[in-house]
Parts: C-alpha cells; sequence; structure tokens
C-alpha cells in the first residue's frame, strides 16, 4: 500500500471513527448517568437519518434544518421513552432495561421498514447532502470528499463540547452529583429525575446527529444502526464504561484502526475490534479510561 491509499484509509477511518464516537459518547453519557446499557441506541440513530429523510420528503426540509430537528426530535422521543417506560425498570436487575431495549429496538426497525414502503414505497433511500458540501478538497497530500471531511471536524468539535460541558462546567457537576448520591443532591432542591431524563434525552440525541450525518455516506435504511451498534459497543468497553474522554478518543482511533488494518489485511477486517477489546480487558479490565466500579 502506498502513501496516498494509506492516507486515504486514515481519513475513511476517521470518518467511521466519527460515527463511532458520536455513539459511544451517547453511550456514555448515559450509563455515566443511569447505569443503563441502551440497546437501542442503534435504532435510534437509524431514526436520525429516517426523521431527516422523512422531513425532506414532506415537507421540503434540507439537510441543514433536519441536522438540527431530527436530533431534537428524536432526543425528545428519547426522553419520553425514559419517563414512560425505562423510569419504571429503575432498581431492577439489568437484563430488564437491556429486554426492553432490545424489544423497542425491534418494533422501531419493523415500524420504519413499513413506512418507507408504505408512505415512500422504497425499502432503502438515498440522502443528498448540501450543495455547498460536495465535491473534493485538496488537502496537499490527499483529496477527499468535502462532506465526510464536514463530518470528521463536526463530530470533533461536538465530542468536545460534550466533554467540556460534562467535566468542566456547573451543569456537568451536578449531572455527577445526580448520578454518584442522588440523596444528597435532591437536599440541595436540585430535582433529579429531570436531569435524568435531560442527560438520556441528550445522549439519544447525539445518536440521532449521527444518523443525520451518516445518511448521506450510506443512505437510509431501517437495519442501518444495527451492525454498527455492535462495534460501537466494543468501543465504549475498550475506552471505558461511563467514560466521555475514553469514548471520544477510542471512537476515533478504533475507526482509523480498523479502516487501515481492513487495507494492509482484509480477513480481519470484521474481527479486528473484537480482538483489541479482548485484549484490552485482559490488561484492564474497566477499559483505557474507566475506572474500577469501587472507584467510582
Amino acid at each position: 500500500m502506498n502513501t496516498q491509499l494509506l492516507l486515504i484509509q486514515v481519513f475513511n477511518g476517521l470518518v467511521n471513527g466519527a460515527f463511532y464516537a458520536l455513539l459511544s459518547l451517547g453511550l456514555a453519557v448515559i450509563f455515566g448517568m443511569l447505569r443503563i446499557v441502551n440497546f437501542m441506541h442503534g435504532a435510534l440513530y437509524m431514526l436520525g437519518a429516517f426523521t431527516a429523510f422523512a422531513l425532506g420528503q414532506a415537507f421540503g426540509l434540507g439537510f441543514w434544518p433536519s441536522l438540527i430537528l431530527a436530533p431534537l426530535i428524536v432526543g425528545l422521543l428519547g426522553m419520553g421513552l425514559e419517563r414512560g417506560l425505562l423510569s419504571r425498570l429503575y432498581g431492577l436487575e439489568p437484563s430488564y432495561n437491556l429486554l426492553l431495549t432490545f424489544g423497542l429496538t425491534l418494533l422501531t426497525q419493523d415500524l420504519v421498514k413499513q413506512v418507507m414502503l408504505s408512505r415512500f414505497a422504497v425499502s432503502s433511500a438515498p440522502y443528498t447532502p448540501p450543495a455547498a458540501l460536495s465535491g473534493v478538497v485538496n488537502l496537499g497530500f490527499v483529496v477527499f470528499p468535502k462532506y465526510r471531511l464536514f463530518v470528521i471536524a463536526l463530530a470533533l468539535v461536538i465530542c468536545l463540547v460534550t466533554w467540556f460541558v460534562i467535566e468542566k462546567t456547573r451543569v456537568g457537576a451536578i449531572i455527577r452529583a445526580s448520578t454518584e448520591n442522588p440523596n444528597v443532591t435532591r437536599a440541595f432542591g436540585i430535582d433529579v429525575g429531570k436531569w435524568v431524563t435531560g442527560v438520556f434525552g441528550v445522549g439519544v440525541a447525539l445518536a440521532g446527529l449521527a444518523g443525520v450525518l451518516a445518511a448521506p455516506i450510506y443512505s437510509v435504511e431501517p437495519y442501518m444502526g444495527a451492525e454498527l451498534i455492535i462495534t460501537t459497543f466494543a468501543v465504549v468497553v475498550i475506552g471505558g464504561m461511563g467514560s466521555i474522554l475514553g469514548s471520544i478518543v477510542t471512537g476515533f482511533a478504533v475507526g482509523v484502526l480498523a479502516a487501515v488494518g481492513s487495507a494492509l489485511y482484509p480477513p480481519i477486517a470484521n474481527t479486528l475490534v473484537f480482538i483489541l477489546m479482548a485484549l484490552v480487558l485482559l490488561v484492564r479490565p474497566s477499559g483505557l479510561f474507566g475506572l474500577p466500579e469501587g472507584a467510582r
């Protein structure tokens, strides 16, 4: 492989890593606050892409309005699910949450499939990126599609802003306090339940945002999140469950590693991430950036 092809693979890996980072960041935010493993995250990613597509078909909205509206709609839906369903399972075995979110995943996928077939007469559909982001950019050392560079840049900005808010601001302090000692936090007059719902909404909105960004690259179809979410869970485990920084760094790193590894040795493409996960767990069971359970 020459240098040009290697650089292209690195940038392709950064694009995939952008989606891994946004999805695993959403999972880490939810797990860090609620200790819930949201198996529905891949379906919410798909729902973000489908919402953008549906807004365009029904109301003629383009990419830029949908980039804002679709994550908001998905986030509000997530808040409704948390209040109406997930909140009833707090305190029970984690398997109940897994079963519920898994069932909601199947329901969402089938519902979107039926809507696409009956309303739009397609099983999958392309989604056009904005004209301003069409074409390629010559970076001097490699030529790369402008839209994919935008995806990398926006995902990085969103991830860093989320990290800053949670780690460096009063809002983040309240979120951490609500997680670590909810009873004391309530004693200060803070409504922990509303914060939990809000954080869940933000986490699923990140998945919706990733879906909108992915739509012009991968097209919109009901099962687009099914395979991606498996890799995303591996990314979360490697970075450390609930670690915000771990999700961001590991997401981008795994994307690049998987892209370069698959180019160098294609047979390992589908297993490289899981080999890495197994090695990390052997050396550091809490993940690269995670804390041991007793230290949280």
